[in-house]
């Protein structure tokens, strides 16, 4: 096997080594709009530039400006006006098959002298959340390397971000927060999860929907939201989408050895005479190949999905744009029986699910800019669906003897509306959300001392309301920020008490030097988040249901930090965080806190639970992050931290499944002359602490893993360190680029954690032996090294 991995690795490095001269070089060009940031107004006349060369443009009455025979490769490309502050865009790949607009958004600078402009820090946060914003460009969600182009894996190499353990899933755990306490924003679109296989009740799932290909940058916001975000209390990720080309037809394809996909953009209703449309759109469908390389290799369930996502963009004027957007997926998980008998395997084909799933989201949005430059107001209808069949029995192969069925679907219909107004100094912000809830379940646990069966509907509808106000003061060098929100539903028996979800929030940011590199910022705030449908729509043996008097989940926040400019491109920060949570939901049949679970395939909250828990997640976070300068990138983060909750025992607090400990992350990347490109991740985990299996109860329900979470914690899994490397090449022709990446995963064979396996004794042609007995499966190598060849092409 290895020599087969270094045979492919020594063909690769031989083709992408071949003479330039080969494929000839084609010119580039590239365009995009300057804009005032606070009004959005079109800069007209702003000069923009590509550093170190004598290219350029200036801005026509559209704000808009193009630059034309370009040599591919990346650069810092910088726009500049009179009365504002430059603005920088680092690491622009500039390629001859197109790349989408490069768009700045140009602040004013109170500070300025006549005729002088002074330059912006790149790292400029919002005033409602000066703390834990972390942004990435589309360059460098593309080539991250180890993420086989998925966003998920591409967001946990941000500060502080974390998957579950081993790294097999995409759970996004932010500072020992659970996987169900974040919120996604598609264009201010809310999606409920961003993974294929998603853990109903929960988040995650092993493989990303979203396709990196659609994105201006990813921004996350941890430990401090602002108020028009509900039912958040960990983090805040927004995905930009770019508009699509409203000037040409644009394609990408890209193919790899786990999938492929395919992307088109351009103008739609364009008349021949006219040089660009009001309207454009940008759609792309993937096609997993992992079925196929599973089955290849033999393993015990081949995961096989679809997803689509696409977007159209109408400007009725230079006020008014309305935006259709969505995203969706069909998920197959199916049973593959090896050949041959091996312990290991034949326990995951005992334990796996047999799943069938698909998840649809869409949204209608309008903005409207008010023609006095006073602000903005949006208003967006949306809907999402989550259909999941989930089955498992005793004897998967044939699906004879079930042991759990859930059959259920989860609906939200969304209006909300956001209204921004400037007066004078002041920016505020308010705005309305209305939701209709929609869930049914038709669910069965067959299991003597845990088992239920029930088929319910539940339909109740949801709302909020928020408001913020800013200011800068000080010449712009202190902002602060207050605000709050409060939500309510008309199902739990306290929900339209909205008066208890009354949560707000103050932030506030101070430059203390006249360079403007040393900026303290602090937040303090109240959250609050609903329980998930599967825990408000379970029903008991009376057919009545049994969490309506769940509470809304609370969590407070105070953090605080220090950051450091150490170059035009490059920052050092620390911050503290402390995040305290109450009427958190506790499993009456396990005493656990539901924080500890969800990161498994099953379902979670399908159980009567009680609103009594308590815990706490705090800790320290140092971040260096660097633009590209000089041909290299780099964000490195270590977080410490701890995070505990309790059972029904409010004095005994445990360590949450997500308490590593200790989290480091690198992401860096090299540009070598002639588009070439050397770029890699490192992770480290602590040790990741679980509740041991109750061998006893597993052999009664088994298949059904039983732990025993009295002892949560006494169980710790080795730290989790992985390394991936990437190597990019990029071809430029005339009017089209060819992209060749080869990455590995896991580069040094390191040995990677696992939980402890477990299933019934057989003998050696895999037949159960009796009387039943549950033993535990010898612990094989875990070293793998997975490399990825792929190829993208721009035209």
């Amino acid at each position: 096997m290895k020599r087969n991995i270094f045979g492919l690795i020594g063909t690769v490095i031989v083709f992408m080594t071949l003479p330039q001269s080969l494929f000839g070089q084609g010119k580039a060009s590239f365009g995009g709009y300057v804009k005032d940031a606070k009004t959005e107004e079109p800069l007209i006349g702003a000069t923009v530039i590509i550093e170190g060369t004598e290219l350029g443009a200036v801005t026509n009455v559209e704000g808009y400006y193009e630059i034309k025979d370009i040599e591919p490769k990346s650069y810092t490309v910088t726009a500049s006006f009179v009365g504002y502050e430059k603005s920088s865009k680092f690491n622009v790949t500039v390629r001859s098959g197109g790349i989408p607009n490069v768009n700045f958004e140009l602040s004013e600078d109170v500070e300025q002298l006549e005729g002088v402009t002074v330059r912006a820090n790149p790292f400029k946060k919002n005033e409602e959340t000066p703390l834990s914003i972390q942004k990435l460009s589309p360059e460098e969600i593309a080539t991250y390397p180890g993420g086989n182009n998925d966003i998920a894996k591409v967001a946990q190499s941000l500060p502080g971000v974390s998957g579950s353990v081993g790294g097999f899933r995409n759970d996004i755990i932010i500072r020992g927060g659970a996987p169900n306490e974040n919120v996604y924003y598609l264009d201010g679109i809310e999606i409920p999860n961003i993974n294929h296989f998603s853990t109903q009740g929960s988040a995650g799932g092993p493989v990303g929907l979203l396709n990196v290909s659609f994105f201006e940058g990813v921004t996350l916001s941890s430990s401090a939201f602002a108020s028009q975000y509900d039912n958040v209390l960990s983090g805040v990720l927004q995905f930009d989408q770019r508009d699509g080309n409203r000037r040409e037809f644009r394609n990408n394809f890209r193919l790899s050895s786990s999938e492929a996909a395919v992307t088109t953009e351009g103008p739609l209703f364009k008349k021949k005479d006219e040089e660009k449309s009001n309207t454009s759109f940008i759609a792309s469908v993937r096609r997993s190949y992992l079925q196929l390389l599973f089955q290849a290799i033999d393993l015990p369930f081949l995961p096989d999905y679809w997803d689509y996502q696409y977007k159209l963009t109408h400007k009725f004027d230079d006020y008014n744009e309305l935006v259709f957007t969505g995203v969706g997926s069909v998920d197959d998980l199916t049973i593959n029986a090896p050949d041959d008998f091996d312990a290991e395997q034949q326990a995951v084909l005992d334990q796996i699910p047999v799943i069938q799933q698909w998840s649809t989201t869409s949204g209608l949005s309008w903005k409207r800019r008010f023609k006095d430059n006073s602000g903005f107001m949006t208003t967006a209808l949306s809907t999402n669906i989550l259909n999941n069949q989930f089955e498992q029995f005793e004897d998967n192969v044939n699906q004879e003897g079930l042991v759990f069925s859930n059959n259920s679907q989860e609906q939200e219909v969304k209006l909300r509306y956001n209204l921004t107004k400037f007066l004078e100094d002041w920016t505020f912000n308010t705005g309305f959300i209305v939701q209709e809830a929609i869930y049914s379940n038709n669910s069965e646990l067959i299991d003597e001392n845990r088992g239920f069966s029930y088929e319910n509907s539940l339909n109740f509808t949801r709302y909020g309301v928020n408001a913020q106000a800013s200011r800068n003061f000080v010449n712009d060098r202190l902002g602060l920020s207050a605000g709050f929100r409060v939500d309510g539903n008309t199902f739990t028996e306290t929900g339209n008490e909205f008066y208890r979800t009354f949560s707000p929030r103050f932030s506030a940011s101070y430059t203390f030097d006249e360079k403007r590199k040393w900026t303290v910022n602090a937040s303090v705030g109240r959250y609050y988040k609903i329980p998930p449908y599967t825990i408000l729509g379970f029903t008991d043996q009376n057919n009545t249901y049994a969490n309506k008097d769940a509470e809304y989940i609370q969590s407070d926040h105070l953090v605080a930090g220090i950051e450091y400019l150490v170059t035009p491109s490059s920052r050092f920060s620390i911050e503290g965080f402390y995040k305290k949570y109450d009427n958190y939901p506790v499993s009456v049949v396990d005493s656990v806190s539901l924080a500890n679970l969800g990161g498994g395939f099953s379902v979670l909250g399908n159980e009567n639970i009680e609103s009594v828990g308590l815990g706490r997640t705090y800790g320290m976070e140092f971040l260096y992050q660097r633009k590209l300068t000089k041909d290299f990138y780099a964000i490195l983060a270590y977080t410490l931290y701890r995070s505990e909750f309790t059972g029904f025992d409010k004095d005994e607090y445990l360590r949450s499944t997500w308490d590593n400990r200790n989290l480091l992350t690198f992401t860096g990347g090299y540009k070598f002359g002639n588009n070439w490109e050397l770029s890699a991740r490192v992770r480290y985990l602590g040790k990741t602490p679980l509740a041991p299996v109750d061998q006893d109860a597993t052999l009664q329900s088994y298949p059904n893993i039983i732990r025993d979470y009295s002892r949560q914690g006494d169980l710790l899994l080795d730290p989790f360190n992985q390394t991936d490397i990437r190597i990019d090449k990029k071809w430029n022709f005339d009017n089209w680029t060819f992209n060749i990446f080869f990455e590995v995963q896991n580069a040094f064979v390191q040995d990677l954690p696992s939980e402890p396996n477990f299933g019934l004794r057989r003998n050696d042609n895999g037949e159960v032996q009796q009387p039943r007995e549950l033993v535990r499966i010898a612990d094989v190598s875990n070293s793998s090294l997975l490399p990825n060849l792929g190829i993208v092409i721009d035209f």
